[in-house]
């Protein structure tokens, strides 16, 4: 799971097209969050620990980049969070399915059924 300002920061890396520096990163969280530059390069820093964004070196500065799409770590956190509720991930995941909006109702079951599906 990601603290607030990981998730912000990853929001800004998954909205680039390419990879941002720390300044850039920076900028753009400055425009709605008052934050001291080396707060989101020690963050940066601690996502790259964590494996949730990669990193290169051009010139002096770092470049960072998301390792994984926002689906993809949304999956993996909702994956982590049935893992801790061990005998009870069935009961969580059902609450979760009754507690879903009618649309995506429908689209889980349109999904669930197109799994079921027999191959040819």
């Amino acid at each position: 799971m990601l603290g607030e300002l990981e998730a912000a920061i990853m929001q800004v890396l998954w909205s680039s097209n390419e990879p941002m520096s720390v300044r850039a990163v920076y900028e753009q969280l400055a425009e709605q969050r008052k934050l001291a530059y080396t707060t989101v390069m020690t963050v940066l820093d601690r996502l790259a620990k964590k494996g949730r964004v990669t990193r290169t070196q051009e010139g002096r500065a770092w470049i960072y980049s998301p390792s994984a799409t926002h689906s993809t770590m949304v999956v993996e956190a909702m994956s982590e969070l049935l893992d801790e509720a061990g005998d009870e991930a069935n009961l969580v995941l059902a609450q979760f399915v009754e507690g879903l909006p009618h649309a995506q109702h429908e689209h889980l079951g349109r999904v669930l059924r197109s799994l079921h599906q027999p191959t040819s």
